[in-house]
């Protein structure tokens, strides 16, 4: 790093300039973009849901108006919230609570300073330079005096350039996710409302074909298939609902990090069990939960907290244990299939119902009799099976981009580090 240099965060900037105290700001509908704190996102992005001001009031205070590579940074509250001004931002104005920062460009690139802004290095600094009140507030002076390593320019720019190509990476592959989240939402309203018949096909639709459908309590379903409530279901196939452990029963010094899994609201997630975080206890304390142990088909459900959580078991999760928080739904000689019931669970049919019939304010929560009340759709099995596969088809790619995505950001934090520091240098 012989050839980098130390400056003072101020020195790298031609403008440092805080929102100044205004009133009586008019609001229009088509006027100068007005960029909030809420705008700025944590990886340097900058939202276009403006607000829009008159070009009066704008015109007033024209060391708010920005430029494009200007950096734009939150004050108080949130740290490490930060936006780089980039085409069609350009002459938006800064609102309450953010820093305007304009890069001496003569020192530094705008690209390269926006990555160490977002290094784990300057946010950890910038804990050092708050002042000591409830909400967490930058000291713009403090700001000024931190030191920063900086390359030469030319490094800089490809620095830039090899963190902003992973970074549109991640970019598009967010974007795909979501766009394959929106398809899955699609067909998941298709497919539990209009099926699959034998030949794979959607039915018509019940403006096409009428005659194919009936009204049931959730609406109109196709004619051969049934709705009942949960509770009428379980008492005719011989299945059960019943509460993981009470504190009392499973106490948290009774975890450990090896051992069986015992799966709570926070582990069910898009309707998979997440191992990461899990809690587990002993061989021999899991035994004593016997009751309280999965079997392959069944399913567990979030009763407290975000209330669509809900996964069916599989084989290699047999035996884990139902916890703290969490129902164990047994579905016996039902006609529904677990995983077609917890596809179900998670759809609008129920969940609009639990909406109405979850029980506490500040957080909301699930008991027997209202699950019991629940009314659940269903078809017969090979239909079941084959919107299933379908659904599972789906998720499968959203995970196999989910997976990509996270391997792209680990790459791009460990870049981070190595080549912010000077640890791995790179070609002039």
């Amino acid at each position: 790093m012989n050839e980098w240099n130390t400056e003072e965060f101020g020195g790298l900037f031609t403008t440092v300039y805080r929102y100044p105290t205004y009133y009586d700001i008019e609001y229009v509908e088509n006027g100068v973009p007005e960029i909030r704190g809420e705008l700025l996102a944590t990886n340097g992005m900058i939202s276009d849901d403006y607000r829009f001001i008159s070009p009066d009031t704008a015109n007033n205070f024209p060391k708010v108006r920005l430029e494009i590579g200007d950096i734009v940074m939150s004050v108080r509250g949130t740290l490490g919230k930060i936006g780089l001004v980039k085409q069609g931002q350009e002459g938006s104005v800064i609102t309450a609570n953010l820093l305007r920062l304009s890069p001496n460009r003569s020192k530094v690139n705008s690209g390269w300073l926006l990555q160490m802004l977002l290094s784990q290095k300057f946010l950890g600094q910038l804990e050092n330079v708050c002042s000591q009140t409830t909400i967490k507030t930058i000291q713009v002076p403090k700001l000024c005096k931190i030191l920063v390593d900086c390359p030469p320019l030319p490094q800089q720019r490809r620095i830039a350039e090899i963190l902003s190509t992973l970074d549109e990476a991640i970019e598009q592959t967010e974007a795909l996710i979501a766009k394959m989240q929106q398809i899955k939402a699609g067909l998941m309203h298709d497919l539990f409302t209009r099926g699959v018949t034998r030949d794979g096909r959607l039915r018509s639709t019940r403006e096409q074909a009428p005659d194919l459908y009936k009204e049931s309590p959730l609406g109109w379903i196709p004619k051969e298939w049934e709705v009942e409530k949960l509770g009428v279901i379980l008492r005719r196939c011989g299945g059960y609902l019943q509460t993981g452990p009470f504190g009392s029963q499973l106490h948290a010094h009774e975890y450990q990090t090896e051992g069986v899994p015992v799966v709570m609201p926070q582990d069910i997630n898009d309707g998979l069990i997440d191992t990461v975080h899990i809690a587990r206890v002993h061989e021999r304390r899991a035994n004593d939960l016997a009751r309280h142990r999965m079997c392959r088909g069944d399913i567990v459900i979030a009763r407290r907290g975000e209330l669509s959580r809900a996964a069916a078991i599989i084989k290699s999760e047999q035996g884990w244990v139902c916890g703290t928080g969490c129902f164990l739904l047994r579905l016996g000689q039902s006609s529904l299939s677990a995983n077609f019931a917890a596809y179900v669970y998670r759809h609008d049919f129920v969940q609009r119902q639990i909406v109405g019939r979850a029980v506490g304010t500040t957080m909301p929560s699930l008991n027997n009799s209202v699950m019991a009340g629940l009314y659940f759709l269903f078809c017969n099995k090979d239909e079941q099976a084959r919107i299933v596969e379908r659904l599972e088809g789906v998720e499968r790619s959203i995970r196999v981009l989910s997976e990509g995505l996270l391997v792209t950001r680990q790459i791009k934090h460990g870049l981070m580090h190595d080549l912010l520091t000077g640890k791995v240098r790179v070609q002039q």
